[in-house]
This record gives C-alpha cells, sequence and structure tokens, in this order.
C-alpha cells in the first residue's frame, strides 16, 4: 500500500466485541507530529541530522590516523596563535597567523588587528579551520553526510563567532563608546519593531517604500490570458518597429514574476521592450490548500504550454523565443523537450537563467535533498497543502547565514542602525506557496532522482531527453550561485545537441538576473558553441575565456535579434479579442497581488 493510500481511513470490525472501530493510524501521527517538528526546525529533519553526526562520529571513531592528524593540527595552530600573541606584544603591526577566507567580510574593521580584538579573531578563525577539518575527508563516510556535517558544524561555530556579540566586535564596542550606550537602546527598539511586524503579518521595515504596480512591475501592458494558475501579461512596445518572433518569459514558481520588471532601471523586461521586442511574462497564483494536488505538469501544461496557445493566436503563429529563469528554466526545458520530441516547432530559440537540467552537483540546496529529508519535508507539507514561504527562506538564510542573519542582526540590533533597502530585498519579501503535490514531485523526480538528465522524466506518459531540443540555447550562470552553481547550469553543453551560447557573469542567484543594463562595474564571459564542437570543461572554459566589461543583456538583445527573421511594424493593440484573447486588466494583473 502506496504511503497516499494510507491517508483514506479504514474501518475495522473486533473479532471479540462485534462493534466497528477505526484503529490507530500511525502514519497520519507521524506526519502531524513531523509538521509541528518542522516549525522549529525550519523544515530540516532531524533524523537526517542524526545520522549524518552518527555516521561521522563511527567512522572518526575508528579512524586512529585521522585522530592523530587532528591532534598534531591542534597542537600546531596552538603555537601558531602563541607565537602571534608574542609578536602582536612587541610589534602592534605583525601580520596575522591565519586571514579569512575571501567571502568571509565578518573581520574587514581596522580594529580587528587590534589587540584584544585580533586574539578574539585569530582564535576564532584557527578553531574555524581546525573544525572543518575535523568534519571533512573522514575515509568511508556517505557522500550525503559528508556534505551535511561541516555544513551544520560550521552554522553552530558562527554563533560564538566574536563578530555576533557585544563586547568582542570592535565595531559594536565603538559605537557604545561614542552613543554612550543608545546603540544598544535602538537596537531594542528595532528588534521590538520587528517582532512586532511579525506577529502581525506586517512587511519587514523600508519595504513599504516599494508598492507593485507603483514603483515595481510598472512597465505598460495588459493581461492578456487568465487560467487557474497563471495570468498571461502582453507589454506594451516602446519601439516604432518589433522583432517578428516574441519573447516568453517564465518565472519560476517559488518567486513572483517582477524580479525581471523591478525599478525601471532594473528592469529586465522594460530592456526586452526598449530593444523592440514583443514580450509576454508568466505571472504565477499564489496558491493555497486548494491546489494541494496541482502537479509538476500540471505547470507545464497551464503555465507555458497555455502561453504558447495564446502568443500563437495573438502574434499570428509566430516562432518564439523562451526564457526560462531559476525553475521556469528547468520547467522549460522539460517543455521544450516534449516539443521537440512531439515535433512541436514553434520554439525560435531556448533561454535558460540560472536554470539546472542536472542536479547532480546543484550545491548546497543538496544539502536538503535525500530520502530522509524529502519524506520529512512532504510530511511538513501535507499538513496545510503547500510548503510555505518562510518554510523555504528559512532553508536558503541557511546556505548565506553570515551575510543573511548574523551581520543584519549586528548591524540592526546591536549597531542599531537600519540597512538601506533596495527593490530586490522588496521583492525577496514577497514569496509564493508551492503546492504540495508539485513541490514533492520536483524534489523527488529532479532533485533527488535526476530524472530529466538521466533521461526518465515521462510527459504524457513518454520520456522527454534535453537532447531532442535543436533550437539555439543561451544559457545564463552566475559566479556566486548558491542555489543553481555556474558548473552545474554548464551542464547543458553534455545534454544539449544543439548550439550553446553561455554566459558566466557576476553576482548571485538573484542579483547577477537582475542586474541593470548600465552596471558600471559588471562583466561577463561568454562563448558560442556550435552542435558539432567538442566539449570543454567548466574549468578550461573559465581560464580560457576572457571577461568583457557591460552587462550580459545587451549580449543577450544581441543574441535574439540574430536569432530573429525580420522586424514588423509595432501595434498598440494587446491581445486578440478577435480570436478570443481581449485584454482582461492591466499588468501588472491580480495574480501577483494575492497575499
Amino acid at each position: 500500500m502506496s504511503r497516499a493510500d494510507r491517508t483514506a481511513p479504514e474501518r475495522a470490525r473486533s473479532p471479540v466485541y462485534g462493534y466497528s472501530y477505526l484503529p490507530v493510524r500511525g502514519d497520519l501521527i507521524d506526519r502531524l507530529a513531523h509538521a509541528w517538528q518542522s516549525r522549529f526546525t525550519l523544515s530540516v529533519s532531524p533524523a537526517a541530522t542524526m545520522l549524518a553526526f552518527a555516521d561521522w562520529a563511527v567512522h572518526l571513531a575508528n579512524a586512529p590516523g585521522k585522530q592523530a592528524e587532528l591532534v598534531d593540527k591542534a597542537l600546531r595552530k596552538s603555537m601558531r596563535l602563541l607565537v602571534h600573541m608574542a609578536s602582536s606584544g612587541l610589534d602592534p603591526d605583525a601580520p596575522p597567523c591565519i586571514t579569512p577566507l575571501p567571502a568571509d567580510r565578518r573581520f574587514v574593521d581596522a580594529d580587528w588587528r587590534a589587540f584584544p580584538f585580533s586574539l578574539y579573531a585569530q582564535s576564532f578563525l584557527l578553531l574555524q579551520q581546525w573544525v572543518h577539518n575535523a568534519t571533512t575527508d573522514i575515509p568511508g563516510i556517505a557522500r550525503e553526510n559528508a556534505r551535511i556535517v561541516p555544513f551544520v558544524t560550521r552554522q553552530m561555530l558562527d554563533v560564538l563567532a566574536p563578530s555576533n556579540h557585544p563586547l568582542t566586535n570592535p565595531e559594536v564596542v565603538r559605537a557604545a563608546y561614542a552613543n554612550s550606550g543608545m546603540n544598544f537602546v535602538q537596537g531594542a527598539r528595532n528588534c521590538l519593531e520587528d517582532a512586532m511586524r511579525l506577529m502581525t503579518g506586517r512587511r519587514p521595515v523600508g519595504l513599504d517604500a516599494f508598492q507593485v504596480g507603483r514603483n515595481v512591475a510598472v512597465t505598460a501592458g495588459q493581461v492578456v490570458f487568465r487560467n487557474e494558475l497563471m495570468e498571461l501579461i502582453q507589454y506594451a512596445p516602446a519601439t516604432g518597429t518589433v522583432h517578428t518572433e516574441p519573447v516568453l518569459i517564465v518565472p519560476a514558481w517559488i518567486m513572483k514574476y517582477y524580479i525581471l520588471d523591478l525599478s525601471p532601471e532594473n528592469s529586465l523586461v522594460r530592456f526586452l521592450v526598449e530593444s523592440g521586442f514583443t514580450v509576454f511574462i508568466i505571472s504565477w497564483r499564489n496558491p493555497g490548500t486548494e491546489f494541494r494536488d496541482v502537479g509538476l505538469d500540471d505547470y507545464r501544461r497551464l503555465g507555458p504550454m497555455a502561453a504558447l496557445d495564446a502568443i500563437a493566436a495573438i502574434c499570428g503563429g509566430r516562432l518564439v523565443h523562451a526564457c526560462g529563469y531559476c525553475l521556469g528554466g528547468t520547467l522549460l526545458a522539460v517543455t521544450a523537450a516534449a516539443m521537440a520530441r512531439d515535433d512541436d516547432q514553434r520554439l525560435a530559440t531556448v533561454t535558460l537563467l540560472a536554470a539546472q537540467t542536472d542536479f547532480t552537483e546543484a550545491g548546497e540546496l543538496m544539502l536538503f535533498i535525500n530520502e530522509s529529508q524529502v519524506a520529512y519535508l512532504e510530511d511538513a507539507m501535507w499538513d496545510a497543502g503547500y510548503l510555505d514561504i518562510d518554510q523555504m527562506a528559512g532553508a536558503f538564510q541557511m546556505l548565506r547565514s553570515n551575510d543573511l542573519i548574523w551581520s543584519r542582526i549586528v548591524r540592526q540590533y546591536l549597531l542599531g542602525e537600519r540597512s538601506p533597502v533596495n527593490d530586490l530585498m522588496a521583492w525577496n519579501a514577497d514569496g509564493t506557496r508551492l503546492p504540495y503535490r508539485m513541490h514533492s514531485e520536483y524534489m523527488r523526480h529532479l532533485l533527488l532522482d535526476n530524472d530529466l538528465a538521466e533521461g526518465r522524466y515521462r510527459v504524457d506518459g513518454r520520456p522527454v531527453a534535453v537532447t531532442d531540443i535543436r533550437t539555439p540555447i543561451f544559457a545564463v550562470a552566475t559566479e556566486r550561485d548558491h542555489v543553481a552553481p555556474w558548473r552545474s547550469v554548464y551542464k547543458i553543453h553534455l545534454l544539449s545537441d544543439t548550439a550553446v551560447s553561455f554566459v558566466l557573469t557576476g553576482g548571485g542567484h538573484n542579483a547577477g538576473i537582475a542586474t541593470g543594463r548600465n552596471r558600471p562595474d559588471g562583466i561577463f564571459r561568454r562563448t558560442e558553441r556550435d552542435a558539432d564542437a567538442r566539449y570543454v570543461d567548466p574549468d578550461t572554459w573559465l581560464a580560457t575565456t576572457p571577461a568583457e566589461p557591460g552587462s550580459w543583456w545587451t549580449a543577450w538583445a544581441d543574441w535574439l535579434a540574430r536569432h530573429s527573421t525580420n522586424e514588423l511594424p509595432a501595434s498598440s493593440i494587446l491581445g486578440a479579442p478577435e480570436r478570443g484573447y481581449p485584454a482582461l486588466c492591466p499588468a501588472p494583473g491580480h495574480y501577483v497581488l494575492e497575499p
């Protein structure tokens, strides 16, 4: 009997007394218990964590050579610290005995090099390095546990970082002296205000300055199609002529679409419109409990496929430049592969923005993906019928806890300062929910089993293969992506048999994609591979591909223009009322405003 089948009540009859009763449903009790637990564990399975540490402890206990190595390292690090202390006493400018990793910004203040704060920082960094040595390279430990243990220990160790405590952080000490301790008073006010806003469901401080339809998501357009899962927005042209092939953008359903239509200077949609393209974008609905049984294929069928049908009617059957971002890119890859299998030739090109088609190297996100974790998360979603944004946000913040959690606590509650808010931060706080069935299928078929890359993912009962896609592909990855690491995105070269233009740009998963066109410090790398070209591994590619100044937006617009046939006079009429696609309401539509 399947897990889903066991949820139906079963009535039994007592052989002794003859009356009917409902037997104890252990699976329901387990699910309710796990759903309750998940509120306190950020939806991370405690069983998976404990099993990982048990695996680590058993193998470390049976590795006397590794133990001896750790003892030797501890003695050496202690000696290095003692020598540094003595050197600092004689010369205040003595070099440190250890330096932070390049991405660690906690100890950049100059006072961290002065006694006693240098002692705090050096001690912590040496301890952090030793703990990393103690939790990595343990012979025999399972691969997934080998990733979990150092990650969890790093999270616990970060709590002890001297930068997080008022008496050991020189910036906080300096602020307290300069303000007679009033920074702590203001920090307490900030903490209380944030707590009140959280309890009352209000947005964090500063985010009210950005309102959808007022100063973000303001590109002019109309909703021209709507179904139960999405609205299709068509944008008004900004040029006298437009390229023949329209652009369809498929955002991830984990986010609201306007990350691609932020403030006018940061709007990719506006940039495309001003570059002479007819642009359509899907605005996903924010699902509630009633969508619990909506599956991943429903998103394909009611999302990009329904949008392509509408665009064919509105634009007269012209080919379409399809673009997918993040999970929307993965969904687009599935859609394009199924269309290629079925000889549906409506796509002119496919663009994948920070989107993975192979999940074997999906970065730190895979820390939360194993059988124990997936089953636990399914139970957490089963109770409500969806995965809430708060549950997802906690996991993503843990991936960058120094930047997203601890630095914020120090800045706002110890220094008493409010960080400036921008449009990207406002969008990031405006999350969406994920239906139970869809997210379960996504985790199991794509993340856990990697069915798409290995040719097992089924659409309409038959497998699809990315290798069937023959339209040119433009793939974009970002250097500091914790969700879709660039080497994972690069695997599109292995999975496809078509021409691939690959771009690596700076920034992270969101900022690297939503970067403005006029960033003075923007750089990117790009190459174009023919369909019959030999494979180049990512490290060689990085070493041999020079960086170019500017924004990848311009390179993409030029690529789209080269793959377009000609230009047509722009029409001010949006939709096609005579074909059953009238303009329903102005952009940004209704679904994006749903809480």
